[in-house]
């Protein structure tokens, strides 16, 4: 019985977090090419990529408080690192500070390496 509504309560904390992820990200101006009508309906990915982008620490925090550790990496991995030229120093930080790599600038390299190898096969 205690179960049920400790997951209701997750699941109305992780809406509230995303909820004020979005809220930020408009303010941001990150949905400029977006439908009005179609960003409060905007997937998983998009979410993470847009918040490890555009906003701070704090906010990127709370991805992981809503999110798994797997996923949030692999949406940079798959959206943010084959952008290596563009993303350059923020890759490198994200690398670093959340990923935990120990030579950021090869690891970005490696994977943006792969990416683009799977994208060829």
């Amino acid at each position: 019985m205690l179960t049920l509504p400790l997951i209701k309560l997750q699941s109305m904390v992780r809406m509230s977090i995303k909820s004020d992820l979005l809220a930020k990200l408009k303010q941001e101006h990150c949905f400029w090419s977006f439908d009005a009508e179609a960003i409060s309906d905007i997937s998983d990915d998009i979410l993470i990529e847009k918040t490890l982008q555009y906003l701070d620490l704090e906010d990127i925090d709370l991805l992981f408080k809503i999110y798994p550790f797997r996923k949030v990496k692999q949406v940079w991995l798959d959206h943010l690192v084959p952008q290596e030229k563009y993303l350059y120093t923020l890759n490198r930080f994200l690398a670093w500070y959340y990923f935990k790599a120990k030579s950021p600038d090869a690891y970005i390299k490696s994977m943006a390496t792969r990416y683009y190898n799977r994208m060829v096969v």
